[in-house]
């Protein structure tokens, strides 16, 4: 490592295995609302501790890799691993991650509950539900029913009603509690609502639509944004084959319409999938807020996917720019052999892996050539492309990283993050490449900085020796985190180190 080691102007460096004493499965980055770092956790196994019980502990790092906190916590059989989040209380929650499935609806089993560690006493408890019912009370769940029970009941209610009351609530940054419920018929749901509560639960409006919805005429709304003044969604009427959209805008106080503006200009479908952007990696991050307008990035459809399609809403005037970038002629003068939907050369088609807004409404988007796995062939990867758009959605450059093919792989793609106050950012990714002196392939990091519209490269060695794997994580601004594993030697430490751009 002495060659990598040089390569960085700064070290810094913390032995996950020496944290704790149980079995470390998995890390995360923990980011705040703001989406700064917050720093990492760390989560370790201790296996079970009886048929019903297992336990685990968690280790809080700071953003510079100091412990700052740590605890034992049990949980059910189910659980086997967590994803850390930061909420907008300041909270850590701890997301079961995955837990298996078919154990859990072969026994008599519960969904395994999140855990909340509070940072300021370091005390870890089980996350506490809300069920808000059909008589308008609320309901403290801290033992969810098994799925067994789930099933039974459903199935009373649905023969005595005719449907299923189904309701959702949350507690909300804005202050108290918010709450959707429907009456789900099985084909088709109605006499749907939007509630809003204080923080003692009581009731301050309700928002209702769709009161006789059917299977060919009804509505639905889709939240966008919300403060504590207003809440901003896209309600959809279909009238069987007719679809028609508006931009709803809510008094969060008063739960009354500000405005109802309607939405044209796009396809029924690019409208209603635009706060959704999927990847081969599942979804990604498409929408961003700034003191003064909410940006979504979504896909244009127009009989299949054709490109790109962005809507701003200005949050004072309720105007709304809807604006498209077609993959055919838009983006194909800048991307050789790229077709009307997507597709470039040899069964290769542009998957998304990341976008970027800046606060003039400009957007990057980064995407991987990616052809999928077929009857006798590996999934494989080659390039990234960054799009680079002005603030009217137009393009302004594209940019093509070539690297080698990747099979049996993804993506290549890995992470990446804002710089200086949002302005910039920076993208990593890696490849598989010859060395020209040695002819070893080897892995290299390629950290891709845009600053002020400029793109500048550089490329860092990650490879190990004596079967040493070398992981890359985001860290805080202006640092990488490294962690170099070898399970069989019981080695386990993560590095942050400083990037020279």
């Amino acid at each position: 490592m002495f060659g990598l080691i040089q390569t960085f102007a700064y070290c810094q460096t913390q032995d996950l295995a020496s944290l704790a004493s149980g079995k470390n499965i998995g890390m995360n980055a923990l980011f705040d609302t703001k989406d700064n770092l917050y720093g990492y956790v760390s989560i370790y196994s201790y296996g079970n501790t009886d048929k019903k019980t297992q336990k685990f502990e968690y280790v809080i790092l700071d953003k510079n890799l100091n412990p700052v906190a740590n605890k034992e916590f049990e949980a059910g059989p189910l659980v086997s691993n967590y994803f850390g989040y930061v909420d907008f209380k300041g909270q850590i929650i701890l997301r079961p991650s995955d837990f298996h499935y078919l154990q859990a609806f072969a026994k008599d089993a519960a969904a395994p509950v999140s855990m909340v560690i509070d940072p300021k006493t370091n005390t870890v408890k089980p996350k506490v539900y809300y069920d808000y019912q059909e008589d308008g009370t609320f309901k403290e769940i801290t033992q969810p029913k098994t799925f067994k029970e789930e099933r039974k009941e459903n199935r009373a209610e649905k023969k005595e009603k005719g449907y299923n009351y189904v309701s959702a609530v949350g507690e909300i940054k804005e202050g108290g509690y918010l709450a959707v419920e429907y009456n789900d018929y099985g084909k088709y749901v109605n006499k749907n609502s939007l509630i809003k509560f204080d923080d003692n639960k009581k009731e301050l409006w309700r928002y209702s639509y769709n009161t006789i919805g059917d299977k060919k005429v009804f509505s639905d709304l889709t939240i966008l944004e919300k403060d504590e003044n207003r809440l901003y969604g896209i309600l959809r009427k279909v009238n069987d084959d007719d679809k028609t959209f508006s931009l709803l805008v809510i008094d969060m106080k008063t739960g009354k319409e500000l405005s109802n503006k309607p939405l044209t200009g796009l396809s029924p479908e690019t409208i209603y999938n635009i706060d959704v952007l999927n990847s081969g990696g599942g979804r990604i991050d498409n929408d961003k807020t700034f003191d003064d307008k909410v940006v979504y990035l979504g896909r244009n459809y127009e009989k299949g996917d054709k490109g790109f399609a962005r809507l701003m809403l200005d949050k004072s005037s309720y105007n709304v720019d809807l604006k498209t970038l077609s993959y055919k002629p838009d983006l194909s003068n800048h991307i050789p052999k790229l077709s009307a939907d997507g597709g470039v050369e040899n069964g290769y088609y542009l998957q998304t892996k990341d976008v970027y807004f800046m606060s003039d409404g400009s957007v990057g988007i980064l995407s991987e050539k990616f052809k999928p796995a077929g009857q006798y062939n590996a999934p494989k990867t080659t390039d990234l492309v960054y799009i680079n758009t002005d603030k009217n959605f137009k393009v302004k450059d594209v940019q093509v990283f070539e690297k080698e093919k990747s099979k049996w792989v993804n993506s290549d793609y890995l992470f990446s993050q804002y710089l200086n106050e949002g302005k910039d950012v920076v993208f990593f990714f890696r490849d598989y490449q010859k060395d020209q002196v040695t002819k070893e392939k080897k892995w290299n990091l390629f950290i891709n900085t845009i600053i002020d519209g400029k793109f500048k490269q550089e490329v860092v060695p990650i490879s190990e020796k004596d079967n040493y794997s070398v992981t890359p994580y985001v860290a805080k601004e202006g640092y990488i985190l490294l962690r170099e594993y070898n399970e069989k030697e019981k080695f386990n430490k993560v590095r942050l180190e400083r990037l020279n751009y």
